[in-house]
């Protein structure tokens, strides 16, 4: 009988020892990820994606239009929230002349901008016939009102802050902040920060000159100690002042800023890591009315005003969207994911001649065709020449379901055709846009610590926020600033300065020659 009783224990512990390596497996293959997702509060039902411009210009600064222009061109391209943000120029109304009289002076000096400056009045007619009533209601914020029932709200306090910088440009938001001394990205987070506002660093592909690189491997690789400097500088800024929400990765025509993908990738991989995001917008930086509809934000609210705006933008409740692509190796993706879903069709021949021209344009500046310091200025884009937008339709993303039980994310879209995810700055699948769910076991060993996704239509592209992995347990663990960094300040800004004027100083010479 005492025999019996062993065997049957060591049965049973047998057993069990079985059921817990089999539940173990079963947990490694299911739910085995927390994922942090941005819009887990956000209510589908319940909102919608305002269309929002966050950086444009007038001619209060350099830009070649009035206000009242720039305004008119928002309203027509379909916007419903805009930010005026001339150079060291707070923007306080539409209604009045606010122009910052020193950057006015300067600008006009210079012949950076010309013309009367001329602004909303509180009852007007745009050139196209549309009346529109402009004032501040009961809330405290400043609409307009098109006679059409149409609402576009002023994002308060704009600006495009150190003006005097050589693009070390930093927009902000909701907080009255300017300071038009020489001033370091650092000065100006800061200042930001200090008061409770909202901002970003602009087009980093501009002050770092990646924006110059001809392949992507080149561009923010972080074993080279220049961008690696920048990386970390970037990675400060961003720890240092959780009100630095992140960077802007995709604006204007993304000619300059077609690598600062590669640069948001770099700063999620670091900050991941550490069980933390990293948030990107896209603008329009428009200085032109062509421009104005290139780059935009989908803000995610259930009420159009700016503290549900701000409050977005800090959850990183949005989507980052274009009208523009420049970079060779996305589009050169893209169109063998269209040849492969769809087959060759008219959207497929348009962006794989791009890519074509693309290649040859950079076959040229590798052998000496062009100048080296020349950039690629090539983009699949949506809009004609005066900037209106041809595309049917745009894509959008209509819900994100998160799956912690079965590891998936789901991104329910309209109007898009593919969908790509990335992990650690590397592509790790595209899928038709309407079997858009990534199950996370099945590329467990190409992982990195977050995952996002791009959605591609014949209208353009949208960006979602990262969705964190297992942020909880890596909270803390890991500094994103690598390595012995020591931030060089305003010598950093005179580098930047003297590399800027010694560049145009050598195009200069080299026209006369």
């Amino acid at each position: 009988m005492r025999k019996i009783k062993v065997i049957l224990a060591v049965a049973l512990a047998a057993f069990m020892c079985l059921s817990a390596v089999s539940v173990a497996f079963a947990a490694e293959a299911d739910g085995s990820y927390q994922i942090t997702n941005p819009y887990k509060d956000i209510n589908w039902d319940a909102v919608y994606a305002y269309k929002t411009g966050l950086h444009s210009h007038t001619n209060a600064s350099d830009g070649d239009d009035t206000l009242k222009e720039s305004v008119e061109r928002h309203v027509a391209a379909g916007f419903d929230i805009v930010a005026t943000t001339d150079h060291g120029t707070v923007n306080y109304t539409w209604g009045e002349e606010n122009a910052n009289a020193l950057i006015y002076g300067v600008m006009s000096l210079v012949g950076k901008t010309e013309g009367e400056l001329v602004y909303l009045s509180s009852e007007g007619t745009f050139s196209d016939g549309t009346a529109y009533t402009y004032k501040t209601e009961a809330n405290g914020d400043d609409y307009l009102t098109l006679s059409t029932g149409k609402k576009v709200l002023r994002v308060p306090y704009g600006i495009e802050n150190n003006a005097v910088s050589v693009n070390a440009h930093v927009n902000s938001w909701f907080v009255d902040h300017v300071d038009n001394s020489i001033t370091t990205y650092e000065d100006a987070v800061k200042g930001v920060h200090k008061l409770g506002g909202v901002s970003v660093i602009n087009h980093p592909g501009e002050y770092t000159k990646a924006r110059y690189e001809i392949r992507s491997e080149d561009a923010y690789n972080d074993e080279n100690p220049v961008y690696n400097y920048y990386i970390n500088k970037f990675a400060t800024l961003i720890r240092d002042y959780d009100t630095c929400i992140g960077i802007d990765m995709n604006s204007k025509g993304d000619n300059r800023t077609r690598f600062d993908r590669i640069l948001w990738d770099n700063l999620l991989t670091r900050f991941s890591a550490n069980g933390e995001n990293v948030y990107a917008i896209a603008t329009s930086d428009a200085h032109q009315l062509s421009v104005i509809d290139t780059g935009y934000t989908l803000a995610l609210l259930e009420e159009q005003t700016s503290p549900a705006l701000k409050e977005c933008l800090e959850n990183g409740e949005f989507f980052a969207a274009s009208h523009c692509i420049g970079n060779y190796d996305e589009l050169v993706d893209i169109a063998a994911a269209l040849k492969e879903f769809y087959g060759e069709t008219e959207l497929y021949n348009k962006v794989n001649s791009t890519v074509a021209s693309m290649a040859a344009k950079i076959e040229g500046i590798e052998n000496g065709e062009y100048d080296a310091d020349e950039s690629i200025g090539i983009t699949y884009s949506t809009l004609d020449d005066e900037g209106y937008n041809t595309a049917k339709a745009d894509p959008r993303i209509s819900s994100i379901e998160v799956n912690e039980d079965t590891d998936e994310i789901t991104i329910n879209t309209t109007d898009a055709l593919i969908v790509r995810w990335i992990s650690g700055g590397e592509l790790i699948c595209t899928q038709k846009a309407d079997e858009a769910t990534l199950d996370l076991n099945d590329y467990s060993d190409e992982l990195g610590d977050y995952v996002r996704a791009e959605v591609f239509g014949e209208g353009g592209i949208v960006y979602t926020q990262a969705f964190l992995l297992d942020a909880d347990a890596k909270a803390g663990t890991a500094d994103p600033v690598k390595g012995s960094y020591v931030n060089l300040g305003v010598l950093d800004f005179l580098f930047a300065e003297f590399n800027n004027w010694f560049a145009i100083i050598m195009r200069f010479f080299g026209n006369l020659f």
